[in-house]
């Protein structure tokens, strides 16, 4: 009977540190920006008798105004509250802006969720050109580190802030 210590980090089926690379938007902290924006919108006085709204939809927030000023308006209002709720502004995907009738107008905005394909194997290539002794694997919409030592991944941790900053990331799931 084998003990515990017996164990060689090396054998096969042995599982290595790893940890998750994901970018995803907290839904609840959206939500509440929402939700403190419209009260905003509601009490401001140059949005008086104006249809202004944003509604919530799974990943994707939709607003409306009177007029492009006041849409762009809504929006800067929008994007103080997720800041201030510490929602990252990349996370959204502006759409353009549409008329829907007079000077009425709506923007679509998109929640990004998830690492797209192309900044997945971005990610992959920095790891793999560092030269650092860890594997990097696309897994769906996150991508997965592992490697021997605590410390290269670590390090894989600190290259990867230094060089992806157009992208919100969160670093998720450390094993050891």
């Amino acid at each position: 009977m084998l003990s515990r210590y017996n164990f060689l980090p090396t054998q096969a089926g042995a599982l290595m540190p790893s940890f998750d690379i994901v970018s995803e938007a907290n839904l609840v902290e959206v939500r509440n920006a929402v939700d403190q924006a419209m009260k905003e919108i509601g009490t401001r006085f140059d949005f008086k008798g104006a249809d202004a709204r944003v509604e919530h939809k799974e990943h994707e927030l939709t607003a409306y105004a009177d007029s492009e000023f006041q849409l762009n308006q809504v929006r800067d209002v929008l994007t103080a509250k997720l800041s201030k709720r510490s929602v990252d502004v990349r996370f959204l995907d502006l759409g353009k802006i549409e008329k829907i009738g007079g000077d009425r107008a709506k923007q679509v905005i998109k929640i990004k969720n998830g690492i797209d394909g192309d900044l997945a194997k971005k990610i992959v290539r920095t790891v793999k050109d560092s030269k650092v002794k860890v594997q990097a694997s696309i897994q769906g919409d996150a991508v997965r580190i592992s490697g021997a030592k605590r410390d290269d991944l670590q390090a894989t941790i600190a290259l990867i802030k230094k060089t992806v900053t157009d992208t919100p990331l969160e670093f998720k799931n450390f094993r050891d």
